[in-house]
Parts: structure tokens; C-alpha cells; sequence
């Protein structure tokens, strides 16, 4: 690896150049930023000339999910919230891909904008070679058996007046998935696979538990028979016991089905579990992207290696050494200029003040964005 990430150091690279604080004095930060935004704005456009991966369910190049937060009275944007900032990635069909990282860095509204629950403000999206960035909201219908989701909390996202039979019979008839005298057997099957009692079929969300509920959440999901599934967070809000009863239950989902997952959570130990591929996200962008093995035996960029130091080790002689990030997370509303990381990376250099990484590839599908890693250093 580390021949690899010298190999990738070309001559002219601007790490190489200027890496000392005397060579940025009167540096001016926001041509800078004027630069990089006409460079990748560049970039989009070429790589959107690109046809699809053949062998990817899904690829996502460049997605931005921007908020307006305040107007001016000839309604042009003042104030704008980047959730989502250039994001890429490929996800082939069976493969798990977990996104990892910090509460408010854009984990869940990037999955929602993959499934257009949200409107992209930029970027393709491309659905088994198909690109649905633009497609409008009666043009995406046939497409929502296919791509579904599971939400976080399963206490609100179950409609309290309606019986299990009728939350997970809807979907079924609205799509028409069996003819209509077939619904409830369906459904009664589909309950079975889910690991929940034909009895439950007349009951109401308010009389099961949240690990139950779950159940219900996904054998929603999986009622009309969907390809690709988002699952947000799907264990957090139960107990531990329980979240290893419910990943198991959405492995054997997957091989019986063959699904394929992206898993939001919190947790790298149920990441490390369940999924292929890992992608780290940080205030609205992936530092860091690569098979599962890769990221945890070689942890590349400062963010990665913080989170994971943070991890419990069950030995009790093995001795660990935590790094504590400093500060909080910058507001999305006014990132630091130059590497979004820099204000808390133990590593940063006076470059990353000024000038955004690129996002680059360091191994075989290993991408990672960090000045650190450009020079050839290692992290751990």
C-alpha cells in the first residue's frame, strides 16, 4: 500500500509544491474556492459523458442535496445548506455498502435522495444503468417496488389506526403485486419470513414491541418485492440483544431474496457484520470509500482512524489509544474553506487550510480525500 500511494504522487502535485505556512501568507482562499468549484463542475460534465457501470444496481456520481435556508425578495438563495456535496459511489448487485459517520455529516438525506425522497440539486443517479436523477414523480412509480427503504424509528413510521394486515396489504394492492384474492395469503407468507405470527395480522403497531415493530417496518419494505433497500439506522433505537435477532434476519433476507443493502448506522462493529463495501461521510462528503477489509486493515485518512480507535475492544489487556477529535462539527451552512476535516484533524497541514484533497484512488476501489495519505503518509 504504501508503494501504491507513492506511485500516486505525480511531480506537479500542489502538496509537493506548497506545504509550509510562508507560502500561503495573503493566499486567497476564496479564489480558491472559485477554482475548485469551476474544477469539479468541470469534472461533472465529463464524467457525465461516462456510461454506466454495467455491473452496478446503482452508481451515484456527484450527488449534491443543497437546502435553501433564506431568500432574498427576488427569491434568489442567501443562505444555502449543503447536506450532501459530491458524493460518489458504486453499489453491484447481493453487495452491502454501510455508510458510516457522524450525526448531521448527510448520511440519511444522501439515502433519500438515491431513492428521490428528496429532489438532487446536482449530479446522476443511475438505477440498473437507468439514470433517474430527473425523473419526475409519476415517472419514478414503477420504480418504487424495486427501491424501498427502512426507517430508523419504527414508533413513528407505522401509521397507529391501521392493523399490521392493512399497513403491509396496501403496498401489495396498490401495485398490484398478487390479484386481490390473493392478498392476504401473501401477506400472511411474507409474515412468516419476517419472523412474525399469522395472529399478528388483526393487530395494531401500539401493541408490539420496538424489535417487533421492526419486523413490521421490514416486511413492508420487502412487500413488493424490491431489488434495492435502504435501510437508515434500522437498529439503533433497540436493544442490543434484539439488533443482533433483526441483522440477522435482514443477512437471511438478503441471501433469500438477494437483495442488495445500503446499511446508514452508527455502529462499526454491525457495519463491519453486514457489509461489503464502507464509505465514510463527513459534512456532506465521502473522505473515504473502499472494500470492507481494506477500510478496516488500513484505515487511510485521520477521520476513518478516529472513528475506529473509538470502537470497544473486548479484550481487557489489549491497550488502545483513543483520539478525541477535537472541537465540534462545522455548520454545513459555512464549512471551513479547504479540507472540511481540517479544524479537528490531528494530522492537518497548513495546505489543508487552504486547498480541498481530491478525491482520489489509492488501491484497487480504495478512494480516500486527504492531503495526509497525497504525501505518502500512513495513519496507522
Amino acid at each position: 500500500m504504501e508503494e501504491m500511494k507513492n506511485d500516486n504522487i505525480g511531480e506537479e502535485s500542489i502538496a509537493e509544491k506548497v506545504t509550509d505556512a510562508g507560502e500561503f501568507a495573503g493566499y486567497d482562499d476564496e479564489a480558491e474556492y472559485n477554482r475548485e468549484l469551476r474544477e469539479r463542475a468541470e469534472r461533472e460534465e465529463r464524467d457525465r459523458q461516462l456510461p454506466p457501470d454495467p455491473d452496478a444496481i446503482l452508481e451515484v456520481r456527484h450527488l449534491k442535496k443543497y437546502f435553501v435556508l433564506k431568500k432574498n425578495l427576488l427569491g434568489k438563495p442567501l443562505t444555502t445548506l449543503k447536506a450532501v456535496d459530491d458524493v460518489s459511489f458504486t453499489v453491484k448487485a447481493g453487495e452491502t455498502l454501510g455508510i458510516v459517520g457522524e450525526s448531521g455529516c448527510g448520511k440519511t438525506t444522501m439515502g433519500r435522495t438515491v431513492l428521490k425522497l428528496h429532489q438532487p440539486t446536482g449530479g446522476q443517479i443511475f438505477f440498473q444503468g437507468k439514470e433517474i436523477a430527473g425523473y419526475k414523480s409519476k415517472e419514478m412509480r414503477p420504480l418504487r417496488t424495486k427501491m424501498q427503504i427502512v426507517f430508523q424509528d419504527p414508533y413513528s413510521s407505522l401509521p397507529p389506526r391501521s392493523t399490521v394486515g392493512d399497513i403491509l396489504s396496501e403496498p401489495v394492492k396498490v401495485h398490484n403485486i398478487v390479484p386481490p384474492d390473493k392478498v392476504k395469503d401473501y401477506v400472511l407468507k411474507l409474515m412468516e419470513q419476517c419472523g412474525l405470527r399469522d395472529y399478528y395480522y388483526e393487530r395494531y403497531p401500539h401493541e408490539f414491541s420496538g424489535g417487533q415493530r421492526q419486523r413490521i417496518c421490514i416486511a413492508r419494505a420487502l412487500a413488493v418485492n424490491p431489488e434495492l433497500v435502504i435501510c437508515d439506522e434500522p437498529v439503533s433505537a433497540l436493544d442490543v440483544s434484539i439488533q443482533a435477532q433483526i441483522i440477522n434476519l435482514l443477512k437471511r433476507l438478503q441471501k433469500e431474496r438477494k437483495l442488495t443493502y445500503i446499511f446508514i448506522s452508527h455502529d462499526l462493529s454491525v457495519v463491519k457484520y453486514i457489509s461489503d463495501k464502507i464509505g465514510l461521510m463527513y459534512l456532506g462528503s465521502m473522505v473515504e470509500f473502499g472494500n470492507k477489509k481494506e477500510i478496516f486493515d488500513d484505515p487511510m485518512h485521520p477521520y476513518t482512524v478516529a472513528l475506529f480507535s473509538a470502537v470497544p475492544n473486548p479484550d481487557p489487556d489489549a491497550r488502545s489509544e483513543h483520539i478525541i477529535l477535537k472541537g465540534d462539527i462545522p455548520s454545513p451552512v459555512n464549512p471551513p474553506k479547504g479540507c472540511k476535516f481540517h479544524t479537528r484533524c490531528s494530522k492537518a497541514m497548513e495546505i489543508c487550510k487552504h486547498i480541498a484533497p481530491e478525491y482520489k484512488e489509492y488501491g484497487e476501489g480504495h478512494f480516500v480525500a486527504c492531503h495526509y495519505c497525497e504525501q505518502g503518509h500512513k495513519n496507522v
